[in-house]
């Protein structure tokens, strides 16, 4: 599975990028099941965001929907965070 995140905004407006490819991890299954949560709970289009806030575009496998601060669920904030910290 390769997971692509795009975070955009912020007081800067500094693109960071971070892809991660769960293949041959152990942990794919846990990366799996919180992509799906991820995915479910955004939006087609990217929302209103909030002055300064983040907005997210989150890919997987193609796939791609849209969150932003401060409307993030848990579940995208986790997916969020360890791609940008663990992805390339």
């Amino acid at each position: 599975m390769r997971i692509q995140v795009t975070r955009t905004g912020g007081f800067a407006g500094i693109e960071r990028h971070a892809e991660l490819d769960t293949a041959g991890r152990p942990d794919a299954a846990e990366w799996q099941a919180l992509a799906e949560r991820a995915l479910a709970a955004g939006r087609g289009t990217p929302p209103a965001g909030v002055p300064d806030g983040f907005g997210y575009e989150i890919t997987v496998d193609g796939t791609t929907v849209y969150a932003a601060d401060p409307g993030l669920t848990e579940d995208q904030r986790a997916l969020v965070s360890r791609v940008l910290k663990e992805g390339a």
